[in-house]
Parts: structure tokens; sequence; C-alpha cells
């Protein structure tokens, strides 16, 4: 078959590799139908994550028939259409009972990113995302076999397209997530930082959700547009101005209600900042969250679905502190919404279709990489149809 396979730091190609085939009876194979470059692979790509080989499989949001199950599958059926979750559950250990998904126990053979780790034991395992979470080959793949499968591939109806739908496999529920955790609804005042694929669900989510005063920061202004137009947000481009400075004074010195950063580790932060990724003294910019802890009222939330790992150069954990903020992040428990999240689809108060942009065979995955990195032409997302 053909994948779309990392080889190092933004050198990925489609090349022919060896058909997946069923290892476990909970195993499923599935013919994909649709792919999506996610922002989170463009950490992979720039070479930001350890725990990659060449030779890797990449991508986490696909979609497919199924054409073969195991004997212990009973929740799907060759012929069934289904998304399928970028995080791989076994639904029964202590936290899936808990349905924290993104924290099962069982499913991940890799260590896990947590550098004070002790004897804890790793999260879940993901599709097509470094050794470090199981190292199982991705869904940016004519075929890919999808383990635990009683517990993730959801069925969707005929009536629902694949792009209508493909996003439930991780950046709808995401966004949703990180909604959620900003404990927001109507009354609420909402900040998002990043104008990306997440943070564009996040406002499409939040606007679902009752949310009426939604302010969008970024530094791309076809995505600032795009989310006025779209979701109704106030747009800041945070190049021309201190942006968590312009929020306070547009809210009587006060905050926001709650920050959603959905900006992560590779943050545009300082000149300091730039030289101590580059000699790995620290993995991650803080510019985003010292952003967000600023922009957001005393006693109010940050939720972070933006990722991060490693150390951070200006915390400011002071400012946490005096504020009394909450603070939530994590992997998305992607299972436990997708869902309510289809049957918002399917009423039509949600169309997470709206962002993508560009459409391209899977043959060009590779161009589709650098025109996601590059944010060339005005690209918001890459949808991949084998």
């Amino acid at each position: 078959m053909k994948a779309l396979v990392y080889h190092g730091s933004k050198d990925v190609r489609v090349e022919t590799v060896k058909d997946p085939v069923l290892r476990e009876p909970d195993d499923i194979l599935l013919r994909v139908t649709a792919t999506a470059i996610c922002g989170s692979d463009l950490h992979l790509y720039r070479g930001k994550v350890p725990g990659m080989k060449s030779g890797d499989i990449l991508g986490h949001e696909f979609m497919g028939e199924v054409v073969e199950a195991g004997s212990g599958v009973n929740s799907v059926r060759p012929g069934d259409r289904v998304v399928v979750p970028f995080v791989i559950a076994c639904g029964s250990c202590f936290f899936c009972d808990k349905q924290l998904f993104a924290a099962c126990e069982t499913s991940n053979t890799g260590r896990g990113a947590i550098l004070n780790k002790k004897s804890l034991r790793p999260g879940a395992a993901l599709f097509g995302y470094t050794h470090l979470y199981g190292g199982v080959p991705g869904g940016q793949a004519e075929y890919v076999r999808v383990p635990r499968a009683n517990v993730g591939p959801l069925r969707i109806p005929d009536a629902l397209s694949d792009e209508q739908v493909l996003f439930l496999s991780d950046i709808l529920p995401t966004g949703y997530q990180a909604v959620l955790n900003a404990e927001v609804g109507p009354g609420s005042t909402l900040a998002i930082f990043g104008a990306g694929p997440v943070g564009l669900m996040a406002a499409a989510c939040a606007r679902m959700l009752g949310v009426e005063d939604i302010v969008m920061i970024d530094h791309h202004d076809y995505r600032l547009d795009f989310a006025q137009r779209t979701y109704g947000a106030a747009p800041i481009n945070f190049d021309k101005v201190d942006a968590a400075e312009v929020i306070v004074e547009a809210t009587h010195g006060r905050g926001v209600d709650a920050v959603i950063d959905a900006v992560g580790f590779e943050a545009k932060g300082s000149a300091l900042e730039t030289l101590l990724t580059k000699l790995k003294i620290e993995a991650s910019s803080g510019k985003a969250l010292r952003q967000c802890i600023a922009a957001v009222r005393r006693g109010g939330v940050i939720s972070v679905p933006g990722v991060y790992a490693g150390f951070m150069h200006g915390f400011l954990f002071g400012d946490v502190f005096e504020k009394g903020l909450t603070i939530k992040g994590g992997q998305t428990h992607a299972q436990r919404f997708m869902p309510e999240l289809l049957e918002h689809i399917g009423n039509g108060k949600l169309q997470p279709e709206a962002i993508i942009t560009h459409r391209m065979p899977l043959a060009q995955a590779a161009r589709g990489y650098e025109v996601f990195n590059g944010q060339e032409e005005d690209c918001r997302k890459v949808v991949l149809t084998p």
C-alpha cells in the first residue's frame, strides 16, 4: 500500500510499505477514505518531538470503511463507515472507567513524555505519534490497522459526508473539551490564543454553547478574518499589539473569564526563548501561556489543548497563584465526546468542514505538509484522500 513515511525533519515521503494485518482479536483493518494533516503533525514534521524513527507512518486524523474485523470485535463489522479517534484506549482500565480515555493505562508500550516520570504508567497510545506513544502506524495511508476497535471507532450514517465528520477524529473533540474545561457558557467572555484548526473548532463549539463574547488572537490576518466572519470572534493580531493588554483594557481592567491556549510549545516567543530551544536547554516557548495568564481575570480558567513538553522559561507561576487561576490541559478524551458531537453535526449545529481550504490526493501529502507548515495559500486545513 501507499503511505506517508517520516524520514527526518521536513522529510516526509509517500512510499510503498507493507500492508497492515490483524494482530489481535479486537483489531480491525480500515480502508482509509479521508485523512487530514493536524497541527500536531507539524511538530513531528519539524523534528521537534523525540521518539520518531525513519519509516514511521504519520497521521492520526482519519476515517474509512472497515474491510476486516478480528474475532473479538463486536462494535463494528466489515462495510461500516467509521471515524477513528486518535487516542487508543482499552475501555476497561482504571482511567477508562472514569472516561479519561487519553490516560488509558494499557494501550501504550512506550514510555510517555513525562520527564519526572518515577514509576508512573504512560498514558494512552496515539496513532502515528512517535514511539513515546507506542509507535502505532498512522492513518495517512491507504489502509491502517486499528487496535482496541471495540472502544473508539464510531459508525457514521450515510447521510453525512466524510468531510463533515472527519474532524471527530481529533480537532473537533479537542476544541470541545477545551471549551468545557474553560467552564464558559452564556454570558461568559472567552479569549482563544491561536486561530489554527483547534482554535477554530474551539470557537465553533463555544458559539454553539452560547458564549457571546469571543476574542481570537493570532498573527495571520487570513485566519483572523475567517474567525471573525464565521464565528463572530473579535480579532487581535499579536504582532501589532500586546494582546493581553488590549483584552484587559477592554474588560474594565479585569480580564476575560477564561482563555484557551490552542498554540502550544512552538509559540512565537522571544529571542531568548528561541536561543534556549535551539540549545536544547528548554523544550517549550512560554510566550502564549504568559499571555493567557495575563489576559484572564482573577479566579478565571486557563484551558490548554495546545501541546507542551519538557522545560519552559518564564512560566510565571507566581502570577497564577496571585490571581487564583485554574489550569486544565492534556490530551483529549475523544471517545467521550464523539457521539454527542456527531449528533450536533447531524442537526446542523456544527459545520467543522468549513475550515477546510486544501484537498489533495495522498500522493501529494508531502506538498500538503509544506503548504500547511508555511501557511501558504491561506491554508487553514488540508484533507488528503487515498
